[in-house]
């Protein structure tokens, strides 16, 4: 069965760096769009970052210029560099896979950021 393991999330001072990785199985990931949501406490899940098959990237704007996603096809694994963190971006942060415009859809457990001094 489709598996997406997110892996990297820990506890960052403000202004620290954290990598988080996600890693599939059990589908043809070059094939997948994939997509790092975000969900804080008591706060909806949303978009951070997305890449597409083809390597085209999208941002929130509250993360543009201080994250990077990124693919390694043939590792099966998406990333997700986060640089220059902010208490506001601590959440629980999941990886998406998406197909057929989101018809096909998979989602990861989470892995829990939290930023703070």
């Amino acid at each position: 069965q489709v598996q997406l393991v997110e892996s990297g999330g820990g506890l960052v001072q403000p202004g620290g760096s954290l990598r988080l990785s996600c890693a599939a199985s059990g589908l043809t990931f070059n094939y997948y769009n994939m997509r790092w949501y975000r969900q804080a406490p008591g706060k909806e899940r949303e978009l951070v970052a997305g890449i597409t098959s083809s390597g085209n990237t999208n941002y929130a704007e509250s993360v543009k210029g201080r994250f990077t996603i990124s693919r390694d096809n043939g590792k099966n694994t998406v990333y997700l560099q986060m640089n220059s963190l902010k208490a506001e971006d601590t959440a629980v942060y999941f990886c998406k896979a998406e197909r057929w415009a989101g018809a096909t859809s998979y989602w990861g457990q989470g892995t829990q950021v939290t930023v703070s001094s």
